[in-house]
């Protein structure tokens, strides 16, 4: 055995090159897969376990008071179907003033004498529930930043009630933004207003059609319309899965690629190895060595570096993908996160017995090689391949050098296979980032709405955001914002002005989801500002509204449906008659026109003003001549529109282009194997080509003109597989985060983008083929004629 260890290690020393590309395809094959598997596995880990500890609601149902009773609802806790229940609970959307700060957003308030056990057990972090009236809880994501011992004013009720923070808790469904006991609710309801709350626990609701049919068997028992929002489990869950699962499918597709190189790369390397090395087979059986054993030993120099580069990978997927699961698990206050031991267990399992039963087959021939015939062969290349190529590449118009490195693909037809499979993945990888890259940058500036030429942002609060207070030192004489009326009469008598419209947002609920939706009123047509719709049309008049897709999930509507905005000063209905592409809020929005909110008298102070210059006109002077003019109301414009970043798309760009790096060298990697391989094995006929007259120069074009063939047409095959494989990754990736994607964002190759992309798979064969060309030219024709 240790004669044998001998052998395996002498052999991966003496082959340097094809041990470091089959550890670098494993090693990027194994991280890509663990991160992926990982975070396929545990994605809603957290979630699950907070829901399973805390009796979490599967649906949780708000009511209309005037509509229904509450002796009514607590009966309909008997439904078929319905394990347990709680409530009815009063609720009340209000808006809350913190310290004596300025209003602050609105919230959902429930009232509960307990944190309740049985169903949606509230879980404390910190203080205690309430015990009277004056008292209240927080959850820890509400709009006011939960403080111990915080005063909290609601000056818009009657008698003006003051609460004091006593506890911050939160509820694994987002059932309310705070609790206080019942006998609270009275003041802080409305007249006319609030309604009840339901939270319901199905024996099946493993489904959102078993949901559905608990939600109705509910209904069946009380009036029609009483229920005026509801909230289903699956809809939290999927959006506390979201940050998660956005990576899984990429992650999967660059695992899939890894495995299935890597499988080529270990087969090729090791049949390669077995081919080059015949007489030292020979001389292995010939000295005692058995079939098994010499087959064992061509496996074990395949497998000692893909045990490295499995090592290398698990490390590196553990690296990348402990933090993206401890930021999951710190928001539901769970330690038990951690990289899946059955993935790592899995994956490296998998990838070894992949390389193993890879190598096996390539080596096998060496064990049924008789040692006679091993010891007899020599290294000459078969004279009877590719003689019909050398014949029509000889009538070319080309030089010697290039027609004698076209016929190489087809002498070793083989081998022209590999590499060339080995650049079509590197080509496809290649080809889906820049594609991923395009679309996400194209999601972006939806998010942002960048496309006007200049912006005049909203002035900043006058003492932060709301609840903040005054900052040490600042005096109640500062001078309020500058309004937007005033703003946009300066960008109107500008001249250069083209279109121009001013977007502002306010906050509000909605029947259902506790989550704030901001409500963005535009003044003038936005439908220019770089909205992309997914489905459905721009409003067109007051009371019209577009909304994000995952406003849609969250409120169980779909476009044509109406919604009511509550938390203004009175409550707004509008009918949803778009679908529209935008991440921002979590798709927590409304977009409708400024007419709409007319009743509502929204806060104007947080507007945006966005302008596109008339044609001819100068952006840079423009913004010149119109800073001028706003330079008295104290606001100032800029160039472009309101950019804005994303932590995820970097960290997506940053990991595709780190996987793609890694695909791209392994391919490269595999194209300098097999030519110097190739060349090694021709050493013998490049001596006696230089014996005849052939420069350094052209032999160096006889090896890349070797490649060119199998690089172009790997690379022309690569693109539209990657092409397809964006078409399918990408709309997987944007169901993950609760988006559907508009045919821009999907459609982002363009013919020069193809030309360059399909070109891409020559530039990797070429730089693959560098060293071993160079080698060859450097090689002595002396030297290069005595080599056997």
């Amino acid at each position: 055995m240790s004669a044998l260890g001998g052998v395996v290690r002498a052999g991966v020393r003496r082959r340097r090159v094809q041990t470091l590309v089959i550890g670098l395809a494993t090693m990027m094959a194994v991280a890509a897969s663990v991160l992926g598997g990982s975070l396929l596995v545990v994605s809603g880990a957290p979630f699950r376990d907070a829901f399973d500890r805390q009796h979490g609601a599967h649906l949780s149902v708000e009511f209309d008071a005037d509509r229904v009773a509450a002796g009514r609802l607590a009966r309909s806790a008997g439904a078929a179907g319905v394990s347990a229940a709680a409530g009815p609970f009063r609720t009340a959307t209000v808006a809350p003033r913190a310290d004596g700060s300025g209003p602050g957003w609105p919230m959902t308030v429930v009232g509960r004498p307990d944190p309740g056990r049985d169903v949606d057990a509230v879980a404390l972090l910190d203080g205690r529930w309430p015990t009277r009236p004056g008292e209240i809880v927080l959850a820890a994501d509400a709009p006011l930043f939960p403080v111990l011992g915080r005063r909290i004013d609601f000056p818009a009720l009657s008698g003006a009630p003051a609460l004091t923070v006593v506890g911050v808790a939160r509820s694994v469904t987002g059932t309310a933004d705070a609790w206080v006991v019942p006998a609270q609710m009275t003041a802080l309801t409305a007249p006319g207003g609030g309604g009840y709350q339901m939270l319901y626990r199905f024996a099946d609701a493993s489904t959102a059609e078993r949901v559905a049919a608990g939600g109705r068997a509910v209904a069946a028992g009380l009036p029609a319309g009483a229920a005026a929002g509801e909230q289903s489990w699956l809809t939290v869950a999927a959006n506390a899965e979201r940050d998660t699962a956005v990576h899984v499918p990429f992650l999967l597709a660059f695992g899939v690629l890894g495995l299935v190189m890597s499988v080529l790369v270990v087969g090729n390397v090791v049949a390669s190895a077995v081919g080059l090395g015949t007489r030292r087979i020979g001389v292995l059986k010939a000295v005692g060595c058995t079939p098994a054993q010499v087959v064992r030993a061509y496996v074990a120099q395949a497998l000692l570096p893909a045990a490295a580069g499995t090592a290398a990978g698990v490390l590196a997927g553990h690296l990348l993908a402990v933090p993206v699961l401890a930021e999951a698990g710190e928001v539901y206050g769970t330690s038990s996160l951690a990289v899946a031991p059955s993935v790592d267990l899995a994956v490296t399992g998998g990838v070894l017995g992949l390389v193993a039963a890879t190598a096996w087959a390539g080596a096998w021939r060496a064990g049924r090689l008789r040692t006679v015939d091993a010891l007899a062969v020599g290294r000459a290349v078969p004279s009877g391949r590719g003689r019909r190529a050398a014949r029509l590449a000889g009538r070319l118009p080309l030089p010697q050098a290039a027609a004698l490195g076209l016929v190489r693909p087809f002498a070793r037809p083989v081998r022209a296979l590999a590499m060339g499979t080995a650049v079509l993945f590197g080509a496809v990888a290649v080809t889906f980032t820049v594609g991923m890259s395009v679309s996400l940058g194209e999601v972006m500036r939806a998010k942002a709405h960048d496309v006007a030429d200049v912006s005049v942002p909203e002035p900043p609060p006058a003492f932060g955001p709301p609840g903040a207070g005054p900052p040490p030192g600042a005096g109640a004489e500062r001078r309020p914002p500058a309004g937007p009326a005033a703003v946009a009469a300066a960008i109107e008598a500008t001249a250069g002005t083209g279109r121009h419209y001013s977007a502002t947002t306010v906050r509000a609920t909605v029947s259902g989801p506790t989550d704030l939706v901001d409500v963005v009123a535009f003044t003038g047509d936005a439908s220019w500002g770089g909205y992309a719709m997914v489905a459905g049309r721009w409003f067109g008049r007051p009371g019209e509204a577009v909304v994000p897709t995952p406003f849609l999930a969250a409120t169980g509507t779909r476009v044509g449906d109406r919604v009511t905005l509550n938390g203004l000063a009175e409550p707004v209905v509008v009918r949803i008659v778009g679908e529209v592409l935008d991440p921002r809020n979590d798709g927590m929005q409304v977009f409708t026109d400024i007419a709409t909110l007319a009743s509502a008298r929204p806060d104007m102070t947080s507007t945006s003003h966005h302008v596109a210059v008339a044609a001819g006109t100068g952006v840079s002077g423009y913004v010149e001549a119109l800073n001028e003019a706003l330079a008295p109301l104290g606001v100032t414009a800029r160039e472009g529109g309101l950019r804005s970043g994303s932590d995820m798309v970097v960290t997506l760009d940053a990991l595709a282009a780190f996987l793609t790096l890694l695909l791209v060298a392994v391919a490269a990697l595999g194209v300098l194997n097999g030519v110097l391989l190739d060349t090694r094995e021709r050493v013998r006929e490049i001596g006696v080509h230089k014996a005849l007259g052939m420069t350094p120069r052209q032999t160096v074009g006889m090896v890349l003109t070797s490649v060119a063939v199998t690089g172009a047409v790997a690379g022309a095959l690569g693109v539209p597989l990657g092409v397809a494989l964006h078409g399918r990754v990408m709309p997987a990736m944007a169901e993950g985060v609760g988006l559907r994607l508009p045919a821009s964002v999907i459609d982002v190759y363009g013919a020069g983008t193809l030309v360059a992309l399909a070109l891409g798979g020559l530039l990797i064969a070429l730089l693959g083929a560098l060293l071993p060309a160079g080698w060859a030219a450097r090689t002595r024709t002396a030297t290069a004629l005595r080599t056997e």
